[in-house]
């Protein structure tokens, strides 16, 4: 084994958990552990849905590598334990996690800071739906505020679509988000690094059957097109690997992430839709896309962002 490798000591990998993402994140983890123990790392399987987390203490795990998406994993929640455990952890911090899981802050916080992003409004009832609906027009997008993966998503095309968009959205969280949608080419940048100094990977474009990127698009077809190099107009990648680094750096992300964008068929402006800060790590995902069109493999992609592994506070409890 390698110094650096052996300077990792036991790795916890967290996967599964509580959210309704538990599927995706089961194989995402299932990936990443492979990729680890491929390299030599001690790395063990770890689900928080069916043990408790202080079980990383007396085990005595050194590291976690967070391949859990969605609520109990993606949204600060296990990272605020984890630093109170002392245990470093790859991905965004508390606040960084928390805030880009809810998509209404981080546009709230991205519009505040002059990036680009579509015009919305967050409703709690069926009635605002469709007042939403008479202000952004059609086609809107209905999905929860705090989700991933398309669940609970809606393009609504019409009025007496909103109740039934709304309920579907409602299922999932309280707060439903309301977002004017934009035609054109749907495209994705992953980040790395320090919110300082974060670094673009390839942007990869996105083709999905009648523009339907939805979670069995995602996840479970092979007719989603995935294009790396994107083959934008000249300029536009670079425009949008700035624009997704600044995103990044505002809401203090680190480790790594990913950005959706759209970028507006008529007047080619990039809209930023939201960030994953634990994105997947499946045979479908982008993040190890991109990086292999970076020339990085999944295995090193994995180590690398497990050496990035940190912590919050600078001394622990």
């Amino acid at each position: 084994m390698s110094p650096l490798l052996s300077e990792f000591g036991k790795v916890a990998v967290l996967m599964g958990g509580a959210s309704a993402e538990r599927e995706v994140s089961l194989m995402s983890g299932s990936g990443v552990l492979k990729a680890l123990l491929s390299k030599g790392v001690d790395a063990h399987a770890f689900d928080p849905a069916e043990r408790p987390l202080d079980d990383l203490k007396r085990e005595g795990f050194a590291r976690c590598f967070i391949a859990l998406h969605g609520r109990f994993g993606e949204d600060g929640t296990v990272q605020g334990a984890l630093e109170l455990l002392g245990i470093p952890y790859t991905g965004s911090g508390v606040m960084a996690s928390a805030i880009s899981m809810d998509k209404v802050m981080t546009k709230r916080i991205w519009r505040f800071e002059g990036l680009a992003t579509p015009a919305w409004a967050l409703v709690s009832s069926a009635a605002q739906t469709q007042a939403a609906f008479a202000t952004l027009g059609a086609p809107m997008i209905v999905k929860p505020a705090r989700e991933g993966s398309s669940i609970g998503f809606t393009k609504v095309m019409s009025a007496d679509q909103c109740d039934a968009a709304y309920a579907l959205a409602a299922q999932h969280d309280v707060d439903v988000l309301c977002e004017q949608f934009i035609a054109g080419d749907e495209v994705t940048c992953p980040v790395l690094g320090a919110a300082s100094a974060p670094q673009a990977l390839p942007v990869i474009r996105i083709v999905a059957p009648d523009g339907n990127y939805d979670y069995q698009n995602k996840y479970f077809t092979d007719v989603t097109q995935y294009i790396v190099p994107a083959g934008l107009p000249t300029g536009e990648e670079e425009a949008i690997a700035e624009l997704v680094r600044r995103a990044y750096s505002v809401l203090g992300c680190r480790g790594w992430a990913r950005a959706d964008v759209m970028i507006d068929a008529a007047t080619r402006t990039p809209y930023l839709l939201e960030i994953n800060t634990s994105p997947g790590m499946t045979g479908h995902s982008l993040v190890p896309m991109s990086a292999k069109a970076a020339g990085i493999s999944y295995e090193d992609l994995c180590v690398q962002l497990l050496q990035s592994a940190s912590l919050d506070a600078r001394h622990a409890p």
